[in-house]
C-alpha cells in the first residue's frame, strides 16, 4: 500500500530534522533576483536553493578578509557642493515656513 501524503510529510520532516536543515526566507530586490536567474541560467541549475548554497559556499571559501572584500558594498555616495547648498537652502526655507506656520 502506497504511503499517504501525511506519512510522506512526516518522513520528510524527520529527515529534515535528522540532517540539520533550517529553512531560511528572506525578500529580494528585482536587481537581486535577476542576478539569481543569471546565475540559474548560466549553471544550468533549475534550483535556487542550489544556486544560493553554491554561492554562499564560495564566498566562505574567500575566508574571512575575502569574504568581507567581496561582500562590501561597491556603491559611495557622493554629494557635490553646489547640490548640499541647495539642499540646505530649501531645508532652511522649509523651516522657515514651518516656524512661520507655528507663530
Amino acid at each position: 500500500m502506497a504511503a499517504t501524503q501525511q506519512q510522506r510529510s512526516a518522513k520528510s520532516a524527520a529527515k529534515r530534522k535528522e540532517l540539520g536543515e533550517e529553512e531560511l526566507r528572506h525578500r529580494v530586490r528585482t536587481g537581486d533576483k535577476q542576478m539569481l536567474a543569471d546565475l540559474m541560467a548560466w549553471t544550468e541549475d533549475t534550483e535556487q536553493a542550489s544556486v544560493i548554497a553554491g554561492c554562499l559556499r564560495y564566498v566562505h571559501s574567500l575566508g574571512k578578509d575575502g569574504a568581507a572584500e567581496a561582500l562590501r558594498s561597491r556603491h559611495k555616495i557622493e554629494v557635490k557642493e553646489n547640490v548640499a547648498a541647495e539642499l540646505y537652502a530649501i531645508g532652511q526655507r522649509q523651516a522657515s515656513r514651518l516656524d512661520a506656520e507655528e507663530a
